[in-house]
């Protein structure tokens, strides 16, 4: 299959015939909720490049009475030229709170152009969902925007862990965000306080039930599934594994960072295996010239299941900053 000209087709072009590929977003999302953290976070943002999203807080970062003036702030620092590569979000207060609506239109009238996502934290189901997302269209109309805002999706209570089938498949979904600690929070002490953190975190049976069912929601709609927290701020070592579990084990393709230490061993935890990456190359680049039709690369047959798993690998491997100086890899992203 190539295009009219003769070219051979590129690999968006051919391998999601069936439905759209996952979103390609940084393999990170670092969150900061003060003023001064907030800069620090640009400001190593701008240093490093796009290889971890920002995602300002006002559900906690906020103060108690100050919820209008953080908003304003965060609008403000999204809208500026700090903002270098544009991949900054904001997480607004849940809907029971009577900011939620201001918070919205303020960060979406002052950077709605620039706004990489919202967040919209604590839905009890299906309904909140949509009921955010119908406020933040409308708002996008009344400001004239171009654009659809993608919305981030925290499942943190019993009901939208029990819809998180339907709320995976609303338009504008953009990444389904497990929040562990208000998950275990909300079972009233029935699951102990060691699940939190790990090994915990990777063994409890409620707690296991809740990141596959989530990954598995998301991933079936086209959606990425984001990773709860690491609560490890010294043990680099530990911060990567709890990575990488998250993405081997349950299908996890991002993950929250809550101090820049964490961001690195995040970044290598969610990098696929060198090996992988090189044979991804060798197999697309034959399958590339064979038009698309079944290949044999080391003795194995590959047709386009396979081409599409080794087009996300190289998609990751650019997502979390692995160097691909192969002209193999290249020729995909030039």
């Amino acid at each position: 299959m190539s295009s009219p000209q003769g070219a051979p087709l590129h690999p968006d072009a051919v391998l999601y015939e069936e439905g759209a590929g996952l979103p390609q977003l940084p393999a990170v999302e670092h969150f900061a909720g003060s003023e001064k953290l907030m800069r620090k976070a640009m400001a190593l943002q701008a240093e490093r490049g796009p290889l971890f999203d920002i995602t300002f807080d006002c559900e906690d970062g906020a103060a108690a009475g100050a919820e209008r003036a953080h908003a304003e702030l965060v609008g403000t620092l999204i809208a500026g030229n700090d903002n270098r590569h544009g991949r900054i979000g904001a997480r607004i207060h849940d809907v029971t709170h009577p900011c939620w609506r201001d918070d919205l239109e303020r960060i979406v009238g002052r950077c709605g152009d620039r706004l990489a996502y919202l967040t919209l934290p604590k839905p009890r189901g299906t309904t909140d969902v949509a009921r955010a997302l119908g406020h933040l269209r409308d708002t996008e109309a009344r400001l004239g925007l171009q654009r659809a805002i993608p919305l981030h999706v925290l499942v943190e209570t019993h009901g939208a862990l029990h819809e998180v089938w339907q709320i995976a498949a609303l338009p504008g979904v953009e990444t389904l965000d497990f929040g562990l600690m208000d998950f275990v929070s909300a079972h009233h002490g029935a699951i102990p306080a060691a699940a939190m953190k790990s090994p915990g975190q990777f063994t409890h049976p409620l707690v296991l039930r809740a990141k596959t069912e989530i990954a598995a929601a998301a991933l079936a709609h086209g959606v990425l599934p984001s990773h709860n927290v690491s609560t490890e701020l010294v043990d680099l070592a530990a911060i990567e594994d709890d990575g990488r579990r998250a993405r081997e084990q349950f299908g996890y393709l991002r993950m929250w960072s809550i101090h820049p230490a964490q961001i690195d061993p995040l970044l290598r935890a969610m990098r696929p295996g060198l090996d992988d990456v090189v044979d991804a190359g060798e197999i697309l680049a034959v399958a590339q010239e064979a038009h698309w039709g079944p290949t044999r690369h080391r003795d194995r047959l590959h047709d386009r299941a396979s081409y599409r798993y080794y087009w996300q690998v190289l998609k990751r491997a650019r997502a979390t900053g692995m160097t691909l100086d192969d002209a193999v890899v290249r020729r995909f992203f030039a």
